[in-house]
């Protein structure tokens, strides 16, 4: 295992975000990685490319308990799921910066489309898409809200998990 995947499994196990090294037999969207019941299984042999692992992750922490734990395989391409795709992607980032790792570790030359530094881009310039969402989950504050509480704005996290449902009016 390499110095920034260890790194990134110790930030996991800070966050209480549960994940499980195992082999993975079947083919998945992101090689070495799948969601299983809100357990991010992680397979170190197959895995490509480290920051991979963080994305996923923050699919997990974004959503409250009780959706997070219904999460598994691919994921639905349903607003819940598109929403929380601009979601991890911001937490991603926040993550990257919070344990001092390059973006472009996340944000590799193989994902996201052939958009990486588009995003890594937008997010040194404060376009920070993803982050309303975040915010209104609890977990950060954007610029405008966070100066009349004198707290720190994205890229920094009131909470690294989402710990309110504010999905269930939503969903029902």
């Amino acid at each position: 295992m390499n110095e920034i995947t260890a790194k990134i499994l110790c930030f996991l196990q800070e966050i209480d975000l549960a994940y499980h090294l195992e082999k993975i037999e079947e083919t998945t969207f992101l090689p070495g990685l799948k969601l299983r019941n809100g357990t991010l299984i992680i397979d170190i042999e197959k895995l490509l490319y480290p920051g991979d692992i963080l994305h996923e992750a923050g699919h997990l922490a974004c959503m409250p308990f009780d959706i997070r734990k219904t999460m598994s395989g691919d994921l639905e391409d349903i607003d819940l799921h598109r929403g929380g795709e601009m979601m991890a992607i911001a937490w991603s980032y926040a993550a990257s910066r919070y344990l001092n790792i390059n973006p472009e570790i996340v944000f590799h030359e193989h994902g996201y489309r052939n958009a990486s530094q588009s995003i890594i881009n937008n997010f040194n310039n404060d376009y920070t898409f993803g982050v309303p969402l975040l915010q209104w989950c609890e977990m950060c504050y954007d610029n405008k809200n966070a100066a009349p509480l004198n707290a720190k704005p994205f890229p920094e996290m009131i909470s690294w998990m989402c710990m309110v449902n504010k999905y269930e009016a939503t969903i029902l």
